[in-house]
């Protein structure tokens, strides 16, 4: 049965204020571009867009960077790449400008500074739409060089923080010997790590939690969840694979599940079905906000809520979004958590 002290909850809201969380991964920014159009090319069969914006925002694992920055105040820091061009300094700035530590950042000469530019156009009869995506990305493994800096930097960097984040996509930042490494340096300092991964889910062996979607779930157990009965089977097989101390399976509008080693199960009801606008990101809100829980002190279904609570928010605006602790308690303060139970 799903139950909330919610008193207890918004007086503890305050001690996400207090961890600081390194994110290793795939560090990216979005590109959004804004135009509108009112005729087609004479070149070709295209629409022309007169551009009247454009927006940079923090995307794949720089999101949940940035989401764990607008809860603490910026107590974060990142691991990951950029190239030499065009976009680097913009992550970097951009990093700086949510108040992001880069530190520890690493330069690739031979890599692109992830990008993935959405164009989007509207005319006076229509909304504003996605037209295209272009993606600049270097998708090869890490060179051993950079791996070795990478893991240099984790060395300094994961004694000096109380929880870390992997949030893999597929991208290449995370090797092998640098899941292993940051493994092992965090269960050395006893720290929190959780993991945000797509796929090869069991190349994570040992660690706090993960936070895979549905989808990706019933793709790393081998069969489909379509009940509470196949629901738990997956959590304890996922579980039994990773060795992970808890999973979190998030199930888009039928809210989440939370397994733990010990057999403890619970599941997290959806807390906005009717707001959705864009779930784009939502994944690094929950991964942020639910490790940033943990940190502070909350038992692991609290920061389960916490995790929900946050991506309910950010769904409600287009792209990559954030929230703060006292939208939070704004939030709790008008639920009634006993429709949930």
């Amino acid at each position: 049965m799903f139950r909330v002290n919610k008193e207890e909850l918004i007086s503890k809201l305050d001690n996400l204020s207090k961890p600081s969380v390194l994110v290793i991964g795939d560090m990216a920014i979005d590109e959004m571009v804004y135009g509108n159009t009112d005729r087609m090319s004479r070149e070709a069969p295209v629409l022309i867009l007169r551009h009247y914006n454009t927006k940079i925002i923090l995307g794949a694992a720089s999101n949940a960077a940035n989401n764990i920055a607008a809860l603490n105040g910026g107590k974060v820091s990142v691991i990951g790449t950029y190239g030499d061009d065009y976009y680097a300094p913009i992550l970097i700035d951009t990093f700086k400008k949510s108040g992001i530590n880069t530190e520890y950042m690493v330069k690739d000469k031979d890599r692109t500074t992830t990008v993935k530019t959405r164009i989007s156009g509207s005319c006076s009869q229509s909304v504003t739409q996605q037209i295209v995506r272009i993606d600049r990305e270097t998708i090869d493994p890490l060179s051993k060089k950079t791996e070795d800096k990478i893991i240099e930097k984790m060395e300094k960097a994961i004694p000096k923080h109380d929880a870390v984040i992997l949030s893999d996509y597929n991208i290449g930042l995370l090797t092998d010997n640098i899941i292993k490494k940051a493994i092992e340096l965090c269960k050395k300092y006893n720290k929190i790590i959780v993991v945000d991964s797509q796929k090869d889910l069991d190349r994570f062996q040992g660690v706090t939690s993960m936070t895979p979607n549905q989808p990706d779930s019933e793709k790393f157990v081998g069969f489909s969840i379509t009940n509470e009965e196949t629901l738990k089977k997956a959590g304890d097989e996922m579980l039994k694979k990773t060795n992970a101390e808890s999973a979190l399976i998030t199930l888009g509008g039928d809210g989440m599940a939370l397994f733990e080693k010990d057999g403890n199960f619970v599941k997290v009801p959806v807390f906005n079905k009717t707001d959705v606008f864009d779930v784009t990101g939502a994944g690094d809100t929950v991964v942020a906000a639910f490790t940033l829980a943990m940190a502070a002190g909350f038992a692991k279904k609290d920061s389960a809520v916490i995790g929900n609570l946050a991506a309910s928010i950010v769904i409600r605006y287009f792209g990559c979004a954030t929230t703060t602790v006292s939208v939070l308690k704004s939030m709790l303060q008008k639920m009634d958590f006993g429709s949930y139970t």
